[in-house]
């Protein structure tokens, strides 16, 4: 059954009854994990409600392997790595059913000067973007799609392998074989449960088509709300893997097979609640609904860095395998970047860009920041795309790397009027990162071409 949220004051009544001794305080990083502290649960009721905590500002500011690195101008050596506030937002509040004793609450930043809240944090950044679309007087809705492909190795034998030689859950494509499911219907099974006992709720489970892929999906929902619950969706069932001895990974292409999709749904309703997709036009979208999808097409290129912000996500962009290459539209047609789904007033536009590894505060901010482009300008849709876009050779294509993506954001006058120079700086230095560790590495695929027989 699914759990409400917890108010304060049932988060008091259960630390009294000896149901709860700790509180998770999380912030959203860059690359859409949680970080953060655990308070004893006394002390955060007396004082982190009251006065928030803090946070080193590095937090923002490291590569994926937290080491510190340089171009930020929100943090770094010469600014002393100080703090910025971490403020409780305490409609987040939630029990934590697969940490026994636990509940959690994310956290907004701000500077604790008091001179605003910190612009480039992956939560502040979609709340922009939501107050944007909320002065052209809609609402965004969004439901998340993310792949993962479980392994019966533990993280720490993993590590131990290099990542090589790992142990899938199922050795055969299981694309909707309940049998095949079946053999980790167990874990999928726990992951939902809990899942429901912290507030989200769970739709369905499938098999997916890579050796060992799953998806688990949950409702539709608000933006902000369907971004936080994907992220504490995200970080519990790889805590959840953990606990049962396995492993599971959202890279978005782990091998040759089939990469980790994580289809991003998308509407909006009106301030009055009712939806605003559908109506008698192309696609069956409402003059809304089209200029939606133009701004979406017209801006996927320039926030492809928000759609796929590492090295490994372009790796999922092959010909033939559910992953777009070209920017296209159509209803119903998974070869297209931007797919129609649903009917009726459940009328949604599904992108199919980003892959498991995305932050979908980000990916969603894009969205609605393209959405809001397309409202602002009243930009016409293009023709529906029918048939296989794989083959469209006029159609613009998906960047073939994150430096090519990395080149549109940073040059980008789309990118600057949505999210202000500074958010475009901070996440172009996050891709410089990026691209200059890869160029420094020596791969696997480098050894075994060159070290014998060149």
């Amino acid at each position: 059954m699914t759990q409400p949220p917890l108010t304060v004051e049932e988060l008091r009544l259960a630390v009294d009854a000896g149901e709860i001794d700790t509180v998770v305080l999380a912030l959203v990083d860059m690359q859409g994990r949680l970080q953060g502290k655990r308070f004893h649960a006394r002390f955060f009721l007396d004082e982190v409600v009251a006065h928030g905590s803090e946070g080193c500002t590095y937090l923002l500011a490291v590569d994926v392997d937290m080491n510190t690195v340089d171009g930020y101008a929100m943090s770094g050596w010469s600014r002393g790595y100080g703090d910025f506030a971490m403020r409780p937002d305490l409609t987040t509040l939630r029990r934590v059913p697969w940490q026994p004793g636990t509940a959690m609450v994310l956290a907004d930043l701000a500077w604790p000067d008091g001179s605003g809240e910190v612009v480039a944090s992956p939560r502040q950044i979609l709340r922009r973007q939501v107050a944007r679309l909320a002065e052209h007087g809609f609402t965004a809705y969004a439901g998340t799609e993310l792949e993962f492909i479980v392994y019966r190795d533990s993280y720490e034998r993993a590590w131990q392998r290099g990542y090589r030689e790992l142990t899938p859950a199922n050795l055969y494509n299981v694309d909707y074989s309940l049998l095949g499911t079946a053999r980790v219907e167990p874990l999928l099974r726990r992951i939902r449960n809990d899942m429901a006992g912290a507030g989200l709720v769970p739709e369905n489970a499938k098999g997916e088509c890579n050796l060992g892929q799953h998806e688990i999906t949950f409702r539709y929902d608000e933006a902000l709300r369907c971004a936080d619950h994907h992220a504490v969706y995200k970080n519990g069932a790889k805590e959840i893997a953990a606990q049962e001895g396995m492993a599971l990974t959202f890279m978005a292409k782990p091998n040759a097979r089939e990469g980790n999709s994580c289809h991003i749904h998308f509407s909006l309703r009106s301030a009055d609640g009712r939806p605003a997709m559908h109506g008698d036009g192309p696609g069956h979208l409402s003059p809304t609904g089209q200029r939606v999808v133009a701004g979406l097409l017209a801006t996927l290129r320039d926030f492809s860095v928000l759609y796929a912000p590492n090295i490994n996500s372009y790796k999922r962009y092959q010909p033939g395998s559910f992953a777009p290459t070209a920017l296209r539209w159509g209803g119903d047609n998974r070869t297209c970047a931007l797919r129609l789904a649903g009917h009726g007033a459940g009328l949604r536009v599904e992108n199919r860009m980003p892959g498991g590894d995305v932050n979908p505060h980000l990916a969603i901010a894009a969205l609605i920041a393209g959405a809001v482009h397309g409202l602002a300008n009243d930009l016409p849709l293009e023709p529906e795309y029918r048939g296989n876009a794989y083959e469209d050779a006029e159609a613009p294509r998906v960047p073939a790397t994150l430096r090519d993506a990395l080149a549109r954001w940073e040059s980008s006058d789309l990118a600057r009027a949505a999210f202000g120079p500074e958010v475009v700086e901070h996440y172009a230095n996050n891709a410089r990162v990026e691209v200059a560790a890869f160029d420094a590495a020596v791969t696997d695929w480098e050894l075994a071409r060159g070290f014998e027989r060149l």
